[in-house]
């Protein structure tokens, strides 16, 4: 009795050996499958790293050549503004150099126009003085001529001729000297110079 209950409990114990083997079995082929997902996961993982390394790579070595080309169009640019500062500086310094002789050549020249504006003026008042003294030099000349003229036809005429010597005759006393005789025709007399005093 007690061996075929004995026998019973192996049995039992056997089949729950068996049944726990059997999970356990199970359970290590499913444990087995996970780890063969996994790793498939972890070798794709892997993968995807290796490409997110070598994509950050060249990414970064695309970055460090914009950094290098940047570096470079910045030194560039700053060359170019630096040169165009310099530039636009000698410019305006050139301009300013420029206006300032533009200054002094206007200030000279308007000096000189004043100057030429003046002499021209004064020519005309001299030329119109001149005019003036022309014409009373003109009508002098005409009215001494005519007096001459007059003179001597009366020296070339008898009548009067006799007339006038007649006259002396009578009125010796008014005789005139040769010095009364230029009195007031505005003419002066030096040895053999002799010339005429413009009227004023």
């Amino acid at each position: 009795m007690s061996l075929v209950v004995s026998k019973r409990n192996n049995d039992a114990q056997h089949e729950r050996d068996a049944e726990t083997i059997t999970s356990a079995s199970n359970l290590l082929s499913s444990s087995q499958m996970e780890v063969a997902a996994v790793k498939d996961k972890v070798i794709t993982l892997s993968n995807q790293l290796e490409s997110c390394q070598s994509a950050s790579l060249t990414f970064s070595n695309e970055l460090t050549e914009a950094k290098s080309a940047h570096a470079t169009a910045k030194e560039g640019l700053e060359r170019q503004i630096t040169d165009l500062n310099q530039q636009i500086t000698r410019q305006s310094t050139q301009l300013e150099t420029e206006k300032q002789a533009s200054s002094q050549n206007i200030a000279a020249l308007t000096h000189q126009i004043t100057e030429l504006t003046n002499q021209i003026a004064s020519a005309r008042s001299s030329l119109l003085q001149a005019n003036k003294d022309y014409v009373l030099l003109e009508n002098r000349f005409r009215r001494d001529v005519a007096e001459r003229v007059i003179a001597e036809r009366k020296f070339n005429n008898r009548t009067e001729l006799k007339a006038q010597l007649e006259y002396l005759q009578w009125n010796s006393s008014t005789e005139i000297s040769e010095d009364r005789i230029r009195e007031g025709l505005n003419v002066i007399v030096k040895s053999n110079l002799c010339y005429v005093i413009a009227p004023e």
